[in-house]
């Protein structure tokens, strides 16, 4: 499908000197984005749509959840994120016995040369621009919850003051699909905060074969910087000046709708979901299609951007009923016939 217009710009359509200069702004940094691609394909291979989805995350400024096996890179490719947008990136590895203040900081007492005593607030890994949160679901609640604020509000409470996040901030986290003992399973409201859920898959034999070859020799491919934090901020709010068609809007409003069973006329989501994607699952997806359009090289997304991210847009928003479980039924078949209502 073709790219629809810009009728339905927030704000009014662009002026005529507004639309070049919007689109100067596009060209200029989908080659540099491009670039940033082929930097992370010489240390990520066959995980083409991982780093395209992480990136519209990134670029839309919003967090990420991966899941998959050990093994498939995941650690890598935020390192390497970190390495190529130029941001100052931390990891911490989450187990049921890390605290909050682990993650977030704490006050220490300290005493001057002259007795006075004082509290100072040493930080912690969350004050960085990209925070890997290792197999989150193995972390405690309460720790999980002191993500939550830092994700949503780019921002920490520590005994009653508030101390701000840089910019940007990012969280990307794993998940282990296959040990679940002894793990704490995310809340709802902690999902809804990740702007994709992207589930990362086995490469083909080619791009296994490469990455044998490539990261067992004595010489490792070195990275280069290829944008800024201060580009990211750039490209960030230039998502959200990119118009997005009519045909657009309504095409995520339908989709978004129709997955709730309390209004859709679709009898397998009637029937299988206990409930379904909120208003942040629609914000989610006119971001990230504006974001995928960008990377594109394109002006403004099309119908076939919200199809291509409906699923790690949707997948985390919604949950099958006890009895659609045991009838066999799947996110993935849910969301196909979500995208088959408005394709």
């Amino acid at each position: 499908m073709s790219s629809q217009g810009p009728t339905a710009q927030i704000g009014g359509s662009p002026t005529a000197a507004a639309a070049a200069d919007l689109a100067g702004l596009i060209e200029n940094y989908s080659q540099r984005i491009d670039l940033v691609r082929r930097q992370l394909g010489q240390v990520i291979f066959g995980q083409e749509q991982t780093v395209e989805q992480a990136l519209i995350s990134i670029l839309s400024g919003g967090h990420v959840l991966l899941i998959g096996v050990p093994g498939l890179a995941k650690t890598k490719l935020v390192d390497s994120l970190g390495q190529v947008l130029g941001v100052d990136a931390q990891r911490v590895q989450c187990t049921p016995d890390l605290m909050p203040s682990d993650i977030v900081g704490s006050e220490v007492l300290e005493e001057s040369e002259s007795g006075r005593r004082s509290f100072r607030f040493i930080k912690g890994p969350v004050f960085c621009q990209l925070l890997m949160a290792d197999e989150i679901n193995r972390a405690s609640p309460r720790t999980q919850s002191a993500l939550l604020q830092a994700m949503q509000e780019r921002k920490v409470s520590v005994a009653g003051h508030t101390y701000n996040l840089p910019e940007p901030f990012h969280v990307l986290a794993t998940q282990n699909p296959l040990e679940q003992e002894g793990t704490y399973p995310l809340p709802e409201a902690q999902l809804d905060r990740f702007l994709l859920q992207i589930d990362v898959d086995y490469p083909s034999p080619d791009a296994e074969r490469q990455m044998l070859i490539v990261t067992t020799g004595s010489q490792e491919a070195g990275l280069t910087r290829v944008l800024s934090p201060e580009d990211v901020l750039s490209i960030q709010r230039l998502v959200r000046r990119m118009p997005v068609g009519e045909k657009v809007v309504d095409a995520i409003l339908k989709m978004v709708r129709a997955g709730r069973p309390e209004l859709t006329g679709i009898k397998e989501v009637k029937e299988g979901l206990a409930w379904g994607p909120g208003p942040r699952a629609g914000q989610a997806l006119m971001l990230a299609t504006r974001a995928r359009a960008l990377i594109q090289g394109r002006f403004s997304p099309s119908i076939d951007d919200v199809m291509a991210l409906a699923h790690p847009v949707l997948r985390h928003r919604f949950a099958l009923t006890y009895g659609a479980r045991a009838e066999g039924a799947t996110p993935r078949a849910i969301i196909d016939r979500l995208i088959a209502e408005i394709g």
